[in-house]
């Protein structure tokens, strides 16, 4: 049995979760490290972003 960890320590109720939590968090990061695809800058997700919501926010108000 896990210990239980306390709400001022960590977010989640066992040790056990945590370290689940941490496996899969530690998978993810790795996985994108190993992507082979090209990165995209910030700048250009940023303006791609500012396009979307514009685009939302122009169709929401035409609606």
């Amino acid at each position: 049995m896990s210990a239980e960890l306390s709400p001022i320590v960590s977010e989640f109720e066992t040790e056990e979760q945590a370290a689940s939590y941490d496996r899969w968090f530690r998978a993810k990061v790795q996985a994108s490290l190993d992507d082979p695809r090209p990165n995209v800058p910030h700048d250009q997700v940023m303006a791609d972003m500012r396009a979307l919501i514009e685009s939302k926010r122009t169709k929401r108000d035409a609606g």
